[in-house]
C-alpha cells in the first residue's frame, strides 16, 4: 500500500513482474488504470491482484496504483458466481485513477499475484469467507491452496489499460 519499495514482494515466487525496458523519454500517464486479466484457477473462488509500479533507475520500485477482484464476483457483485476448476475467465481489475510522469530512464512495472494480504483479507478459495459459512463446518474453517495460471496469447489477451497523455 502506497508509494512502498515493491522489491521485497516481487522476489516471491507467487508474483509475476513484466517490466518494460527504461524510457526513452517521459511518459504521463493520468486516469483511471485496469487490466484485463485471463485467468484460470484450480479452485473455485480465488483473488487476483494487480499493482502498477514504477521503477527507478537505482532499483526501487514504487507502487502507484492496485487492485483486487475476487473471482466469484467477475460478473457481478450482486449475483456471485463460483469458477470450474481449470476453466479460463476475463477478469477486469481496476486499479483505480492514478497520475504520474515515468521519468526518461524508469520503467513500468506490473505485478500480478493472488494475494496481497494484509491491504486485503485472504481468499479461503472454498467459496466461504471466514464470516459466512457455506457448508457444513464452522465458518472459516477450511482453506484451499490455489494454483492459479494466468493466459497471455491470442485467444486470451491479458492486456494493461493506461491512460497514457499525448505530447
Amino acid at each position: 500500500t502506497g508509494p512502498r519499495d515493491q522489491r521485497p514482494a516481487e522476489a516471491r515466487e507467487d508474483v509475476l513482474v513484466y517490466s518494460t525496458p527504461p524510457m526513452n523519454e517521459d511518459l504521463e500517464v493520468t486516469g483511471p488504470v485496469s487490466l484485463e486479466l485471463y485467468a484460470k484457477s484450480s479452485a473455485v473462488d480465488t483473488d487476483f491482484t494487480a499493482k502498477l509500479v514504477d521503477v527507478w533507475p537505482n532499483g526501487f520500485a514504487q507502487n502507484l496504483a492496485e487492485g483486487i477482484i475476487r473471482a466469484r464476483y467477475r460478473d457481478s457483485r450482486e449475483k456471485p458466481e463460483m469458477m470450474t476448476p481449470g476453466q479460463a475467465y476475463k477478469f477486469t481489475i481496476d486499479l483505480w485513477a492514478t497520475s504520474n510522469v515515468f521519468k526518461k530512464g524508469h520503467a513500468l512495472r506490473l505485478e500480478v499475484s493472488s494475494s496481497n494480504f494484509p491491504r486485503f483479507d485472504r481468499n479461503l478459495n472454498t467459496g466461504e469467507t471466514r464470516y459466512l459459512r457455506t457448508g457444513d463446518g464452522p465458518a472459516g474453517d477450511q482453506f484451499v491452496t490455489a494454483t492459479n495460471t494466468v493466459l497471455h496469447d491470442a485467444e486470451h489477451p491479458s492486456t494493461l489499460i493506461l491512460p497514457v497523455v499525448p505530447k
